[in-house]
């Protein structure tokens, strides 16, 4: 990249203080997994580095670590499940399980009060009971 040996060789402190110059900022991000999702397969990094990389207003991350290939559509697991039912009424089903368990009303009785109610638990709890 920089320095003729791809910037291996450069000191850490001088190549941070060239991309300053240059108006390029880096910052390492806490991240926890990274999912790449392709038509062929997803990529799963679970322990991952990542750096954002702002150049001028152009963002890029840079991921660093060894990923998991896993089966397209696979990869986000339950998290997907949650997401998608969010999606589908914007109740999580785990506000539908609390509702329900708690009341005893069924699982369609406690989505519907949790919809009349905004997604108020208490208030959802208070109506069936």
């Amino acid at each position: 990249m920089f320095g003729g040996g791809g910037g291996g060789g450069m000191d850490p402190r001088k190549m941070k203080q060239m991309m300053e110059q240059m108006g390029v900022d880096m910052e390492e991000l806490d991240a926890n997994r990274v999912v790449i999702e392709t038509d062929d397969a997803d990529l799963v990094f679970e322990d991952v580095d990542v750096n954002k990389i702002d150049a001028r207003g152009q963002e890029t991350y840079q991921v660093v670590g060894s990923p998991e290939e896993r089966e397209a559509g696979s990869a986000s697991g339950a998290a997907d499940a949650d997401a998608d039912a969010e999606e589908s009424d914007g109740i999580p089903d785990d506000d539908i399980e609390i509702v329900s368990m708690r009341t005893g009303a069924s699982e369609d009785a406690a989505r519907e009060a949790l919809e009349e109610n905004d997604g108020d638990l208490a208030a959802a709890v208070d109506q069936l009971e």
